[in-house]
């Protein structure tokens, strides 16, 4: 679907058109958005990001995971001009409309778990974590929940009382939604215990029941245990499949419910619809977003009927499934089904064994993880120490963003690669050889800071 080679670097970036552009975004949007360099974008189609100056570049954020078919998909552009055509917004929350019963019906059979399941609709991920979390309580009637350090679940104030990623996202902001206790996730290395449970991906679990559940917090008013399959914002951080059957088992024993964050992991981008199945794990709550849509707007929360058993009025959500992105997500998993999700897992394979072969020549490389097209490279000045080269990790960004490449960093010191899933191997080469000439660069800078 490109139009002319990408990456294609007219002007030196940011051009005279995209710094007047940032200009007045300084006088008159909110200074709380994050922005990592200066790409001020005019269109977009396919892998390609083109810029007001006319550069065009290779696209491996896809709107943080959003546009999962890629940039104006023509399917994905016709079904939303068919479905604006004729009904735009009648609210769901109060009206019926087939587009939302037929994506409630679609979800129902393709998420993995019992049959009788039932979906709230709402507009992103915070508020689908936000149903699921008061969805938990209403359920249970209990009034606690576990969440992970390293998590990011959003930042509405119940999300925002489960995330725990930066500090400067709860700075200002308590006192939060009470009630909610953060423990350690697999291979965090933020994890107190550490010493004492070296096996960190296993006893992290066993933590939460012999030191949490015996001094703090009572199992029996433990509504749910909220977690990412894949931390994503925390530094896509993998844990093996013991992490996540023994927090299910756990949940299990204490009649506590798995709750599964799949904002980010889910809708194929791990190779698989969503990432839990690499778990063999069956969530009693899923929470999606992102690439659901192909980037319009929707959250969905989903659970059987026996759990989602809150009556009307309970929750509710004016703009949630409106009909517009109710058939961008149906055509979105038509697409999926058809081989976007084979896709993903072939070229996350390809991009993982270069990467890999990257990391054996390249000191600054201190870690590649990564399942399907969900890949983050983890960025140190010191692979014994583990020092994290985070001025390093900014600058790669920037440059690289600078030879055409657009990329965002994850955790602390971590870069993350989470393209649309209609990638071909080629345009992956072509982003891979940027970022390895732009890291050569850099690991020889630390080798003589190093000397």
């Amino acid at each position: 679907m490109s139009k002319g080679k990408t990456p294609y670097i007219k002007i030196e970036p940011p051009g005279k058109k995209a710094r007047q552009w940032v200009k007045k975004d300084n006088r008159y949007v909110s200074r709380s958005y994050t922005r990592s360099y200066p790409l001020v974008v005019e269109k977009a189609y396919g892998m390609t990001v083109e810029d007001v100056d006319g550069n065009r570049y290779l696209d491996f954020t896809a709107g943080i995971a959003t546009c999962s078919t890629g940039h104006c998909h023509p399917r994905i552009v016709a079904a939303i001009t068919r479905q604006a055509n004729k009904l735009i917004h009648m609210s769901g929350t109060d009206f019926y409309y087939a587009s939302q019963i037929k994506l409630a019906e679609k979800l129902s059979r393709i998420i993995p778990g019992k049959k009788n399941k039932r979906v709230f609709f709402g507009n992103s991920g915070a508020e689908a974590i936000e149903a699921s979390f008061k969805l938990a309580r209403f359920h249970t009637k209990r009034t606690l929940v576990i969440a992970f350090y390293g998590a990011f679940h959003g930042r509405t104030m119940g999300a925002l009382s489960l995330t725990a990623s930066k500090t400067v996202q709860r700075k200002g902001f308590r006192p939060l939604v009470p009630g909610v206790s953060h423990v350690p996730y697999a291979y965090c290395y933020r994890c107190p215990h550490h010493l004492a449970y070296p096996d960190c991906n296993i006893q992290c679990v066993e933590w939460i029941e012999d030191v949490l559940f015996r001094t703090t917090i009572p199992p029996e008013e433990v509504a749910a245990i909220i977690v990412e399959p894949i931390q994503g914002e925390g530094g896509y951080v993998i844990p093996p499949k013991e992490f996540h059957r023994n927090l299910y088992r756990l949940a299990k024993k204490y009649g506590i419910l798995f709750v599964a964050d799949e904002v980010q992991s889910g809708m194929g981008r791990t190779g698989k619809l969503l990432a839990i199945e690499h778990y063999d794990v069956i969530p009693d709550i899923t929470a999606m977003a992102k690439g659901i849509a192909s980037g319009m707007p929707l959250g969905i929360t989903i659970a059987p009927s026996e759990i989602m058993d809150w009556g009307p009025g309970s929750h509710a959500s004016t703009f949630g499934g409106n009909p517009v992105s109710c058939e961008t997500a149906l055509e979105t998993i038509k697409l999926l089904e058809e081989g976007l999700i084979e896709n993903a897992r072939m070229v996350g394979n390809f991009m993982l064994k270069r990467l890999m072969e990257m990391k054996k020549k390249y000191e600054i490389i201190g870690d590649v993880r990564g399942k399907g097209l969900m890949i983050g490279v983890e960025l140190v000045k010191d692979r014994k120490t583990k020092e994290r080269a985070e001025k390093e990790r900014r600058g790669i960004i920037n440059k690289c963003f600078q030879k055409g490449l657009l990329l965002l960093g994850c955790g602390p010191n971590s870069i993350r690669f989470m393209p649309p899933l209609i990638i071909a191997k080629n345009e992956a080469d072509t982003a891979l050889s940027i970022f390895e000439e732009v890291v050569s660069k850099y690991n020889i800078q630390i080798r003589k800071e190093d000397i």
